[in-house]
């Protein structure tokens, strides 16, 4: 169960998404006295779900990564004695239609394949490609030895500096580099496809376009589609991540209490010292005392929880970060004969070379497959979802604004799905507004903070808060979002917490 010294140190840990549940659970493991408190009515997060007449929609992550052996949720299954859920790869891990044509490119998990397929699709782009391989692999072996990033105590400092190797040093003069630095020295920024490709893959998992993500980001993010690492499509739906940690928490002593707030966190002489509860049913407040609590939230949200508390400093950093990412996201149960044949189960459709890549001329969709457990037999699921501003979801006519959205995300659907007739069987969408309701991230922004060069890694914000014994776990610090990456969090908090 975990080292004696660990009995009796109350923790808290705020929000139950994928990072807070990951931290809960492992800490309880090793002895720690875990309560959990999540204002929604089920855990999950953002990678939660919720089922219509017959269907289940995955909220919003469709897909996991670091399943494989050595990958970061294979690890903490391991570790918490758990099975790790029955999933499928993602194979191709994306199909990709760029605008007027009919042939996808077709991310496969394949290395050799993958290789063919862009040097056909990118003729004379393999230099980059080389190079995204070359700072992947020195990345990927630094990350598994579990550095801290970035360091904010000497604790920290010792850990990343045991995860350095020599092979590191290949990574540093990329330290402060951007995609778009990076084609333009190798001569490749007027490659229209090639960029827009970029573009759309990285906004997936950066939230950034091509000129804005740090290039040893984008290195691991598209890097990770192919084996022997790879993305994966859960059995069941992605619920299945938080109900076997939410099993393991429990098993181990620790309690989740769904439709509980925590409005505020409470310090002593810049110590932590608890946590401010309101059940949401009853109206009842009270202080929940911690030795530690474990935020699962956006800074933005850990600002407002701290009030007068909080260090000016670190109140103006996130006061000047730039805008958040929202989603519009529409959840259809169809009918099977919407579906086309060998349909792939993930992909991006760019529509206008025109448009932004946001508000409906971009949609990542998911599909659900036979047998999967998201669709009755002969139905299926087709979760369509793109950026979008968050600022006119606040101040428009919301109703006309989510109509338009929905029909216009049908009407570039019905493109590539037969959505006519009675095809369509049921019909909801969501938007930041029903983001902020359900998962109280400030404004309702999904994805984290964007990976620039300034908010990624050693730029990026702690784990350790200025607030001794406060921590931040999930998709504003490194590696950021995605649920590898807020499970990588929650690992490296709970280290720091048994360091403490």
């Amino acid at each position: 169960m975990g080292a004696s010294g660990a009995s009796g140190r109350r923790v808290v840990v705020v929000g139950a998404g994928i990072g807070g549940l990951t931290a809960a659970a492992l800490l309880a493991h090793r002895g720690y006295a875990v309560r959990v408190f999540e204002q929604a009515q089920v855990a999950g997060g953002c990678a939660s779900t919720f089922r219509r007449r017959g269907f289940t929609f995955d909220v919003g992550a469709t897909q996991v990564a670091g399943l494989e052996p050595g990958g970061i949720h294979h690890q903490i299954f391991d570790e918490l004695d758990l099975p790790l859920p029955e999933a499928t790869p993602c194979d191709p891990a994306c199909a990709v239609f760029l605008p007027g044509e009919s042939e996808p490119i077709r991310v496969w998990r394949d290395p050799e394949a993958w290789r063919a397929e862009r040097q056909r699709q990118f003729p004379g782009s393999e230099p980059f490609w080389q190079l995204m391989q070359r700072l992947f692999q020195p990345s990927w072996r630094f990350q598994a030895r579990q550095p801290v990033l970035p360091p904010r105590s000497p604790w920290d400092l010792w850990q990343l500096t045991q995860a350095l190797r020599p092979d590191t040093l290949v990574t540093v003069p990329y330290t402060f580099a951007t995609v778009g630095q990076v084609l333009r020295q190798l001569g490749l920024e007027g490659n229209r496809r090639l960029k827009t490709f970029l573009d759309l893959q990285l906004k997936l998992y950066s939230q950034v376009s091509a000129d804005e993500t740090a290039v040893l980001y984008a290195a691991t993010a598209l890097s990770m589609s192919q084996a022997p690492q790879g993305l994966w499509h859960l059995h069941g739906s992605m619920q299945v991540l938080s109900d076997s940690l939410e099993k393991a928490l429990v098993r181990d002593g620790g309690l989740v209490q769904l439709n509980h707030r925590v409005q505020q966190v409470q310090t002593d002489q810049g110590r932590v010292t608890g946590v401010g509860v309101t059940d949401q049913k009853t109206g009842r407040t009270w202080v929940e005392p911690a030795d530690h609590v474990v935020a699962n939230v956006t800074v933005q949200n850990l600002v407002q929880m701290l009030g007068d508390k909080v260090l000016q400093g670190y109140q103006r950093r996130v006061e000047s970060l730039p805008a958040g990412s929202g989603a519009f996201v529409l959840y259809l149960g169809v009918d099977a004969a919407a579906i086309p044949a060998s349909c792939p189960p993930h992909l991006q459709f760019f529509y206008n070379y025109d448009g932004p890549i946001a508000e409906n001329n971009t949609l990542f969709v998911s599909v659900s497959r036979p047998g999967d457990g998201r669709a009755p037999e002969g139905r299926a699921t087709i979760i369509a979802s793109s950026f979008t501003e968050i600022a006119p979801w606040w101040h428009s006519d919301y109703e006309a604004m989510k109509q338009a959205y929905t029909d216009g995300a049908i009407k570039r659907l019905s493109s590539f799905f037969d959505l006519q007739g009675d095809h369509i069987i049921h019909v909801e969408a969501a938007t930041p507004r029903t983001f902020a309701r359900f998962t109280a991230r400030d404004q309702g922004t999904v994805g984290g903070l964007g990976m620039r060069v300034s908010t990624f890694g050693p730029f990026g914000f702690a784990n350790r808060t200025p607030v001794d014994g406060l921590w931040l776990v999930g998709d504003c610090t490194h590696p950021g979002e995605g649920t590898a990456g807020v499970s990588y969090s929650a690992q490296t908090v709970v280290r720091q917490i048994e360091a403490f």
